[in-house]
């Protein structure tokens, strides 16, 4: 925005101000001035157009507008950046569900994980299985509903390293394959932010942004 008043140029002596670059008060205050000053020195045989003044004034307001805008969304995203923190200690020592097959060893011998069917499935294995793959024991769950499903299998038997077992998930729909993943449980140990965003230290050492959190246990 340029005003190019007519004849003598006006001379605009302002106050100091801190924030006279962004604050929208200290914008219309210069512009109101300028705009009087303009007034007051234009030429009376070719006085300011009133589609022109009237730009300006749009203008002005507009950009008044944009910088209230930035203020606003500044302080929002500050708020949220607290309520994120505050959230996220809040979760420290909380058991949470996230992508992977580990099974989490509880009390009596059992352990326990769970799994999302992307679809609903007519027939649904699970295998619990070691880390190399080898099949310790199957389980026919029959048919489920879409959505999140709870495994839990008595690991009193097994003779083995009960900590490190693993989840395998096989799901049809008669003849149709259905997606299955795989969720294990895992203690928050710690939380912190990154760009922004609330990331969660896991008890195995894993670091994962909140977002990736499935449920809360």
């Amino acid at each position: 925005m340029i005003f190019t008043p007519v004849g003598s140029t006006p001379t605009i002596h302002e106050g100091p101000s801190a924030n006279a670059t962004n604050d929208p008060a200290a914008m219309q205050d210069r512009f109101l001035k300028l705009l009087v000053a303009q007034l007051n020195n234009q030429d009376p045989m070719n006085p300011l157009d009133n589609a022109q003044m009237t730009s300006q004034m749009a203008q002005i307001n507009t950009v008044t507008g944009l910088q209230t805008l930035n203020l606003t969304m500044q302080t929002m995203a500050e708020q949220f950046s607290a309520m994120q923190q505050i959230q996220g200690i809040s979760l420290i020592g909380r058991q949470v569900l996230v992508e992977g097959n580990r099974l989490t060893l509880g009390e009596n011998n059992k352990v326990s994980a769970a799994f999302e069917l992307a679809g609903a499935a007519s027939s649904v294995k699970v295998e619990v299985v070691t880390p190399g793959g080898v099949v310790v024991d199957t389980v026919e769950m029959g048919a489920l509903e879409k959505g999140r499903q709870n495994f839990a299998w008595d690991a009193s038997a097994y003779s083995g390293d009960k900590s490190d077992l693993r989840l395998r998930v096989t799901a049809s729909n008669k003849k149709d394959a259905v997606a299955a993943s795989t969720l294990m449980q895992a203690k928050v140990a710690s939380t912190g932010t990154q760009s922004g965003a609330l990331m969660l230290t896991l008890d195995n050492g894993q670091t994962l942004p909140y977002a990736k959190v499935r449920g809360v246990v």
